[in-house]
């Protein structure tokens, strides 16, 4: 397959009457169908990467196209700031005091897991730390509801073989990529279709593979042996269209789990060139740890602009199966931007308008690594407005239970379909929210209303906390903790309410209580 998307694909259509239905929870009896339910994550994506969000050099008019006609949530955060944690988080409704899976946890006590060829020949390297066998997840919970279901993309929450791969955690249908480790190239030589491997027609390249020794790196043709067969963002499409057709007379929960627009940079060639004549010529990148890329700006805007243009054709194929009045749609990504050798998120600052950069976005607890773009639409059901309800990952849970009119799995959430139904009045607020994180040197941080209480370098024995006012402190630089004495006592009380032990060791830190 090549880049080239079918135009099938795009083409647009005269979209559904409006259903009869009434929707709330208070409703579902009166509901002859549960609507359809569509979540797409994006990987490594900011709050700042899309256009309704503030972003001016990337175009993305399709996903603004349905900002504008939905929600468009200001306030809303992940459930960490790493894939696997927010993963967890999303799929199981705790943040990140109570789950399972708190950071990234490669289990390198198998063995050499980063070599790429090993894994290509020993499927067991593959994953990370599971999750308990029978957790609820969102597709658990969903299936129960008598939805059709199906992750389509990254999974970074078990490994092949264990009792956490999709299939085993309530997603009836599966394909992409189960080990995080194998998204880091876009070109993989083969996929995971629930519980065996499709081989692509790609020649494995491992990640970190350099430039042809003495070739010129300013030459695009440098570069020719990183752009292969098949770009899996599009298989996974493929499948998304396949699912959704699939199963257009039954109630369906589809995850689609892109890992755009993680590093490395490999994009469709024309896709990539549009943004060289927009953005001019740039330096190239090494990539080091990915793979080089000549364009890199060019690149990351052409990968974010590529997903676009798949969710736009996703909603004319809803409008031409006569689905989309029917189907909510949520937006996001899990975490906040990178800060590696292909990163351009500076140059885009992708976490505006909080801080972008080392330290600031993904593996942080900074506004930038952890609070996400998120946006919720329903046909043209919805009433269009800017959300500043404040809310994070473990309320989708809840919030998907309330839609499919099944009781919610115990949980850190609250629904948010008050909100989305826009009816504010009967919306439940929380007293705080709360994240903890083993990553780096360690972190711990509490959102009281607009107070953030930041507790950094918790490895190396550090007891003073920062606080801030994020509402008037956007890139947290002002640190009040000993002007509001008062603030800093509630944080710890709530961080002593919050924190549990974790039972897997790499989890562990010592939280001063």
């Amino acid at each position: 397959m090549n880049h080239s998307l079918s135009k099938a694909l795009f083409l647009g259509a005269a979209a559904a009457p409006a259903l009869s239905l009434v929707p709330g929870s208070e409703a579902m009896a009166a509901k002859p169908e549960k609507p359809n339910v569509i979540f797409i994550l994006l990987d490594d994506a900011g709050y700042g990467d899309f256009g309704c969000y503030g972003q001016s050099r990337t175009e993305t008019p399709n996903i603004d196209a349905l900002a504008a006609r939905g929600l468009r949530f200001t306030d809303m955060y992940s459930a960490a700031p790493l894939s696997s944690p927010a993963r967890c988080g999303l799929l199981t409704g705790m943040h990140s005091g109570h789950a399972q899976i708190r950071a990234n946890d490669e289990m390198t006590w198998r063995g050499d897991v980063w070599n790429h060829a090993e894994m290509l020949r020993d499927s067991t390297l593959e994953g990370q730390a599971p999750m308990r066998a029978g957790t609820p997840t969102l597709g658990s919970e969903m299936k129960r509801a008598g939805y059709r279901t199906a992750m389509i993309g990254k999974w970074g929450v078990g490994s092949p073989g264990s009792e956490s791969t999709p299939n085993k955690m309530g997603f009836e249908y599966y394909f992409g990529c189960i080990c995080q480790r194998q998204a880091h190239c876009y070109y993989p030589p083969f996929l995971w279709e629930n519980d065996h491997r499709v081989y692509l027609d790609n020649q494995l390249l491992p990640p970190g593979t350099p430039i042809d020794e003495g070739a010129d790196p300013y030459d695009p043709a440098s570069y020719d042996k990183y752009t292969q067969n098949t770009y899996s963002p599009d298989l996974m499409y493929e499948r998304v269209l396949e699912f959704v057709n699939d199963n257009r007379e039954n109630p369906f929960f589809l995850m689609w789990t892109t890992p755009i627009p993680h590093s490395p940079m490999q994009a469709p060639g024309d896709e990539v060139q549009y943004y060289v004549r927009k953005f001019g010529d740039e330096d190239p990148i090494e990539g080091k740890g990915y793979f080089p890329s000549r364009w890199p700006h060019a690149t990351y805007a052409a990968m974010i602009s590529h997903i676009d243009k798949q969710i736009g054709g996703l909603v004319e194929e809803l409008k031409r199966l006569g689905l989309w009045d029917n189907t909510i749609i949520f937006i996001t990504s899990d975490n906040g931007p990178a800060a590696n050798s292909c990163s351009s998120t500076e140059w885009f600052q992708s976490a505006a308008p909080f801080r972008s950069g080392k330290g600031w976005g993904k593996a942080s607890l900074r506004e930038g690594g952890i609070r996400m773009p998120f946006i919720v639409t329903w046909g043209d059901r919805l009433t269009p407005q800017v959300c500043e309800h404040v809310g994070f990952f473990p309320d989708v849970m809840p919030t998907l239970c309330d839609i499919a009119g099944v009781k919610t799995p115990q949980t850190d959430g609250i629904s948010l379909l008050p909100t989305i139904m826009g009816k504010e009045k009967r919306q439940k607020q929380h007293e705080f929210l709360y994240w903890e994180f083993p990553g780096g040197k360690g972190w711990v941080a509490v959102r009281y209303g607009n107070w953030k209480g930041l507790l950094r370098n918790v490895k190396e024995g550090n007891t003073k906390m920062e606080l801030f006012d994020i509402s008037t402190d956007l890139h947290e630089e002002h640190d009040l903790a000993a002007e509001h004495p008062e603030i800093v006592a509630k944080m710890w009380k709530f961080i002593r309410e919050s924190h549990t032990e974790p039972e897997n060791p790499m989890f562990k830190m010592s939280i001063p209580m």
